[in-house]
């Protein structure tokens, strides 16, 4: 038999999702593009990282170019992804230079089943594209959407919050900037 006790989850998921779509409709004012990761990551990333976004989001290949610093004039595909499952969205375009990925917590890639995905920036990683696309199509895995990464490339492509990766030294402000989205 039904009561209305059964629809006090229901009702409370509603009035969250209020208050949620209130917030992104805030984050996106700000941020001039629709509120998801990928938008939001990459203008986290432009503000960070000093890159300067492409006009129309959808640009093939890449997100931006980075405006200073060791890699100028360079183009850069962001991601951000709220938990680090060890993949990676890949692509062919010959015009990409750099992926600049941020990610949250490090967790396998298994059921989401009452699991979280925080917005928060655990690591971030610089992972040169060429090189990566040569290295796949040398072990003969997997490329385009969730392609086969191996955690060696993770390590060595970090560059916060530990500087692993030579091409790349954040600086003190930039460390400052990302420590705002540390758990």
């Amino acid at each position: 038999m039904w009561s209305m006790d059964q629809d006090e989850p229901l009702k409370q998921v509603a009035g969250l999702l209020r208050q949620r779509n209130a917030i992104d409709n805030e984050i996106a004012s700000i941020i001039q593009r629709p509120m998801t990761s990928g938008h939001l990551g990459e203008w986290v990333a432009s503000q960070i990282f000093d890159i300067e976004l492409e006009v129309l989001a959808n640009e093939p290949g890449f997100d931006g170019k980075f405006k200073s610093g060791p890699l100028l004039g360079q183009t850069v595909n962001i991601k951000w992804y709220l938990k680090r499952e060890g993949l990676l969205d890949t692509t062919e375009a010959e015009t990409l230079d750099y992926y600049l990925v941020l990610t949250g917590p490090q967790s396998a890639a298994v059921s989401s089943r009452s699991g979280t995905r925080p917005w928060r920036i655990d690591a971030v990683y610089l992972f040169d594209a060429r090189e990566l696309r040569a290295e796949q199509i040398a072990r003969g895995v997997k490329r385009g959407t969730t392609s086969s990464m191996k955690n060696q490339q993770w390590v060595d492509a970090e560059i916060f919050p530990t500087v692993r990766n030579s091409l790349f030294q954040v600086t003190d402000h930039q460390l400052e900037l990302l420590k705002l989205f540390e758990p």
